[in-house]
């Protein structure tokens, strides 16, 4: 199991006065338990280091609540932060206005399944690429369920999308992935701009991963569903929608000619091969929040030029005939939603049902954008548990129709 995993931008979203420190560090959200801090950190006022301190954390969860995770926070906003798996961890001072903290969960949110952390299936990048696989207890041929989160394309990892993983593993019907992609643009850090079909690349080869080592699962590999909030609503439908293009003559290489090659593949297969596999194990989709048309996306893929590339990057305009491909879909948004709007759902929605394909679309009354998300603070965890964990209960209602 690895120590962390980071969700800290490589490119820092905010620049310290001074870059060379002293830095303050000050506690954060610690609900239901407690972090104690080596050397000492002023609970009220904080306390200023210089840079390159390491910091011994050791948290303790009350009775009645378990270990979940420390957090390493800029800002105590929760838009980019490092994860530690383990009640013990360190943390170097290398940024101002750090908080340290740790989150506590009942110890039945942690029971009835394993969870092996950090899975690397790729390095295209700077980045490794690595998904989460949450495994009931005594798994053996099960169904699985691919998460993939959201966050703009360009932050967040797989982490972010462990509220909904569990929420889908407690019954013990599914083994559930979540997992993550490189961002968008050079935020990896890497010196040439990643394009929005990388990125659905990327999701490609961690389900050929997760199919090549199904049995240490117990996973039956042609039993997949997918899905994804917001960004990762739309990598999930192009997942879902986008099999067909899978191959190995590239992307836009050669005019007309708009390939994914999925970026892991097992030793000896081809991408045809791989196409072949997904199509017959990718058998429903549930994208939530997501937008789905090549306008909608548009600034995002500015890179990619020509209309025929933005629509090769768009699930709207690949819907499959139901007559050459099933792919049931549950779609679900908040009525309060102000990031993605209902009409986006709605046209993908009536796209699908014209194609012959099973479709639903779901209004979840008064939830805003990103209920599908769990993150430390207790604002986030609320939001879930009011909307995203029974509307949870909704989709795997869904995926049992396509599996049992």
């Amino acid at each position: 199991m690895a120590l962390f995993c980071t969700l800290v931008s490589a490119q820092p979203r905010f620049a310290p006065a001074n870059p060379d420190g002293p830095f303050r560090v000050k506690i954060g959200e610690c609900a239901h338990g407690a972090v104690t801090v080596s050397p000492a950190v002023d609970p009220e006022e904080g306390t200023v280091f210089p840079k390159g301190t390491t910091l011994h954390v050791k948290a303790t969860a009350d009775p009645g609540y378990a270990f979940e995770c420390g957090y390493k926070d800029m800002y105590g906003m929760f838009a980019f932060y490092t994860e530690y798996y383990q009640p013990e961890f360190d943390v170097v001072v290398d940024s101002d206005n750090l908080v340290i903290g740790a989150s506590f969960v009942e110890p039945e949110r942690l029971q009835g399944y394993r969870c092996i952390q950090d899975i690397v299936y790729a390095q295209p990048g700077v980045k490794s690429l690595r998904y989460d696989a949450y495994i009931p207890d005594g798994a053996n041929k099960l169904p699985g369920i691919v998460i993939i989160h959201g966050g703009g394309w360009q932050m967040n990892c797989q982490n972010v999308m462990k509220g909904l993983a569990r929420e889908l593993v407690k019954d013990g019907k599914y083994v559930v992935f979540s997992i993550d992609y490189r961002w968008i643009g050079t935020r990896d850090g890497d010196a040439t701009p990643n394009t929005m079909n990388q990125l659905i690349e990327d999701c490609f080869g961690a389900i050929m991963h997760i199919r090549e080592h199904a049995a240490e699962y117990g996973l039956d590999p042609d039993r997949l569903a997918v899905t994804g909030d917001s960004a990762g609503g739309h990598l999930c439908a192009s997942v879902a929608t986008m099999i067909e293009r899978i191959g190995d003559r590239g992307f836009g290489v050669k005019p007309g000619i708009y390939e994914y090659r999925p970026t892991y593949l097992p030793a000896g297969m081809s991408a045809k091969k791989a196409r072949k596999a997904l199509r017959k194990s990718i058998r429903a989709c549930a994208p939530n929040y997501g937008i789905f048309s090549a306008k909608s996306i548009d600034r995002f893929v500015q890179d990619l030029k020509g209309e025929d590339a933005r629509a090769a990057v768009s699930p709207l305009s690949n819907i499959p005939k139901a007559s050459k491909r099933r792919i049931p879909h549950w779609i679900n948004r908040g009525t309060e939603d102000t990031t993605v709007d209902d009409a986006s759902n709605q046209e993908y929605y009536e796209a699908l049902k014209a194609a012959g394909q099973e479709a639903y679309y779901i209004h979840v009354p008064g939830a805003q954008h990103a209920y599908y998300d769990w993150k430390p603070d207790s604002r986030t965890k609320e939001t879930f548990l009011r909307f995203g964990a029974p509307y949870a209960r909704q989709m795997e209602d869904f995926f049992n129709t396509v599996f049992y």
